[in-house]
């Protein structure tokens, strides 16, 4: 059985279904910066002025692909992915949210 820590670790993991045209969606497990209340919505608020490279950059730091996880490779996921950005980001809220529902 799990603990609760009141101090969360600064980072976590989670799978998020990328679309594949013509495909199945593919799931890449994605490392994420943990945010608590006010960094969550500081964050969604700056986001607004971000493109989705500078956001992706900002909720993570890796991911599980061979290639390196750097801005270059992010912004080649965005093009060729068109829906990526928005799953990731999605995945992101959903799993900070999901964890405050859960505690």
């Amino acid at each position: 059985m799990a603990k609760l820590k009141l101090q969360p670790e600064p980072t976590f993991r989670a799978k998020v279904g990328i679309a594949v045209p013509g495909g199945v969606p593919v799931e890449v497990e994605f490392t994420f910066k943990y945010r608590n209340r006010d960094e969550v919505q500081a964050f969604i608020d700056a986001s607004k002025e971000r493109d989705n490279v500078a956001t992706i950059l900002e909720m993570c730091t890796g991911w599980e692909l061979t290639d390196p996880f750097n801005a270059e490779t992010v912004a080649q996921l965005a093009l060729n992915y068109i829906a990526a950005p928005e799953a990731i980001f999605v995945a992101y809220l959903d799993e900070l949210t999901r964890a405050a529902r859960k505690n």
